[in-house]
């Protein structure tokens, strides 16, 4: 049993911010944000607009291209970092929104890496036969945590979400569709190198987000491509066997740098970070369904997705398409 995917969808904030129109308000320049991570441009949510709506119009996408109804759909795993409440899960209001009722729905909550998680939950649960089909999005509203004064972060992130649907089926054969292998970690260690300073039940504020960047993009590198190598040995695979590598968008350089230590073309590598920066968990399917809309990844394709974040969290998975 396989859990194989059906469809990809996506949704940005209307709003579209290049490094120009930033630079009117904070300290910075299109240059050195350019310089630095590679982005060029990303999308900031309206008031109006909220990590659930810009889930449930991710989630429409996806089951659209999927072909099936919304009903059919008995699991719902939304990752995010930026809910719209503290309760109930996002999740249920974007089961409510696209008519699907009575189903599993949560959240789950690992940042960068939450796509991977909800991934990896998704796919033991429809293997073990606890669902059929599974709904799996990414979303995030991440401008509603920054701090506008801080230009060494406020510059990297941006709004978005990004969906697939996946559905348990019976694979055979030496080349079987679905997510073929998922790894997981963490290391609470980390944890004041990337995190938000507030809470419920510390400070009883939202908080903004603080980190601090060279000591992250060291542990990016190692720990990816480490990851990497864990599920490709796990599906007796090689890194030359690997059609796309479609990397969490934190920057340009820890792509980049992640590729050549696993011996990978730049060419094979999705990169939207310059389009809508570091959306946190919607990163990866956002640059996913890109790439799927574009042509670039196609039916029987086998698609690595990694990502790593705050916690530290950080995992990947290997899928045929």
């Amino acid at each position: 049993m396989r859990s194989v995917l059906l469809g990809t969808g996506s949704a940005l904030p209307r709003r579209s911010v290049s490094n120009a129109e930033l630079s009117e308000r904070v300290d910075t320049s299109d240059e050195w944000i350019v310089e630095r991570t590679g982005i060029r441009n990303r999308h900031i949510a309206d008031d109006d607009e909220t990590t659930s709506s810009l889930a449930t119009a991710a989630a429409k996408n996806a089951i659209e291209a999927a072909g099936i109804d919304a009903s059919s759909i008995d699991l719902i795993v939304l990752a995010t970092a930026t809910p719209d409440q503290t309760f109930p899960a996002t999740a249920t209001i974007v089961q409510n929104n696209i008519g699907c009722r009575g189903g599993i729905a949560f959240d789950v909550a690992a940042v960068c890496s939450g796509f991977l998680y909800a991934v990896g939950v998704a796919d033991s649960m429809l293997r073990s036969g606890m669902a059929k089909r599974a709904l799996v999005i990414g979303a995030e509203t991440f401008s509603r945590i920054l701090d506008w004064e801080d230009r060494t972060t406020c510059v990297l992130f941006g709004d978005g979400a990004g969906a697939i649907v996946l559905e348990a089926q019976e694979q055979a054969g030496d080349a079987p569709r679905g997510v073929l292998a998922t790894r997981l970690h963490a290391d609470g260690a980390h944890n004041q190198l990337l995190f938000v300073d507030g809470g419920p039940s510390t400070t009883g504020t939202v908080g903004k987000l603080r980190m601090k960047g060279r000591e992250v993009f060291r542990h990016a590198v190692v720990n990816l491509s480490e990851v990497l190598k864990e599920v490709l040995e796990e599906a007796g695979l090689t890194t030359a066997d690997i059609d796309w590598l479609v990397p969490h968008q934190a920057n340009a350089r820890i792509l980049e740098a992640t590729a050549k230590k696993l011996d990978m073309p730049t060419s094979k590598v999705v990169m939207t970070v310059g389009q809508h920066a570091n959306t946190s968990a919607a990163s990866v399917p956002l640059a996913l369904d890109q790439a799927v809309r574009d042509g670039r990844i196609v039916e029987g394709d086998l698609v690595m997705l990694e990502a790593m974040g705050g916690g530290f969290t950080w995992g990947a998975s290997l899928i045929r398409m």
